[in-house]
């Protein structure tokens, strides 16, 4: 099953993140990959671990993208409520998959209690996908993906959604690392941003390092659109002050 998807949005869920108790990892794991698959990031919401919350979001969240990742709250504890706010985004109810319990008892053997069976709760109608290399499934319901926050385990499972989903094309990326203040560039920007339309370009200042001091980017999925803004940009600046580019 492949699903092809355009955009995307992702739907990160927890208290400790809204409190700062535990750092955000995911967001920079999951727009890594999408762009290698050719699926632009549109839309990121964190919310705290409240069912209605969550299920309003996944709703508005699927009226922007194509699909949608959830990332937290799927643990076996009172504050793990995202398959609860799944089902009741798409008014169903959550109910314990088999397969998923069948390897959580091979998992924890004797020590396998009720709060581990939590983890098998997914919502009615999802389906179970994943890679010949992975032994633990993602619940897939409709076009939302729901995720593990645990960043060791949210990476683990990169590799179903690199299985699964494509995009129209994959990104084409150039960078220019210039030794010229952000200021300074503004005009030469201005106008390759003027004269590129179909390409996003950007801007990135770095203040302590001593190799360069603004990046910019050009991003898109037309290699010739891409390269011919890149090679624009580069032609209007003096060879000196650029540093590198890649």
């Amino acid at each position: 099953m492949t699903l092809f998807a355009e955009k995307a949005a992702m739907l990160v869920i927890g208290n400790e993140l809204l409190s700062g108790k535990i750092q955000e990892q995911n967001l920079v794991e999951l727009g890594r990959l999408l762009r290698v698959l050719g699926v632009r990031l549109v839309r990121v919401c964190l919310v705290p671990d409240e069912v209605d919350v969550i299920a309003d979001a996944i709703r508005e969240l699927r009226r922007l993208a194509d699909v949608v990742f959830t990332s937290g709250g799927v643990g076996p504890t009172h504050d793990d409520v995202t398959i609860e706010a799944v089902a009741r985004a798409f008014d169903v109810e959550a109910a314990v998959d088999p397969g998923l319990s069948a390897l959580l008892r091979e998992v924890y053997g004797e020590r396998c209690t009720d709060a581990h069976l939590r983890m098998a709760l997914v919502p009615v109608g999802a389906k179970l996908v994943s890679t010949k290399d992975a032994k633990w499934p993602t619940p897939l319901m409709g076009n939302v993906f729901v995720l593990p926050g645990v960043p060791e385990i949210f990476r683990m499972r990169l590799d179903t959604i690199r299985e699964h989903v494509r995009g129209p094309r994959a990104f084409v990326s150039k960078a220019v690392f210039l030794k010229l203040d952000e200021p300074e560039l503004t005009p030469t920007l201005d106008a390759v941003v003027a004269a590129h339309p179909l390409v996003e370009i950007g801007s990135y200042p770095k203040w302590f390092d001593t190799s360069y001091k603004t990046k910019v980017t050009f991003d898109g999925r037309d290699e010739p659109l891409v390269l011919a803004a890149f090679s624009d940009f580069v032609a209007r600046v003096r060879p000196s002050d650029v540093a590198r580019v890649e």
